[in-house]
């Protein structure tokens, strides 16, 4: 059954994010499990949404890839991460994987 992922990273900026997007480079080879991932920021901080598999392809996704790439490029604290079983998901037609 597939999960949602909500995170949330107070204090990370959107250079910090896209530093680690650029060393993990998940958009270019996509985790095994990832099927859906928007982020955002607030007053806050980083505040992601994410749809995967299962919550082990989420972990294995962090510890394997995206641990490393966070302590190499140096963002501080935690993120608060929860997981909740998906009920139902409506893709809109017409629209692709494409990111933006």
């Amino acid at each position: 059954m597939a999960v949602v992922l909500s995170f949330s990273w107070p204090g990370a900026t959107p250079e910090q994010y896209d530093a680690v997007r650029d060393v993990v480079h998940w958009e270019e080879d996509t985790p095994h499990g990832a099927v859906l991932h928007v982020a955002w920021f607030d007053a806050d901080g980083l505040r992601i949404t994410d749809v995967w598999d299962t919550e082990e392809d989420f972990t294995r996704f962090m510890q394997e890839r995206l641990a490393p790439a966070v302590e190499k490029v140096g963002v501080p604290g935690q993120p608060e991460v929860s997981f909740t079983t998906m009920h139902r998901r409506f893709v809109a037609p017409g629209v692709s994987g494409a990111s933006s």
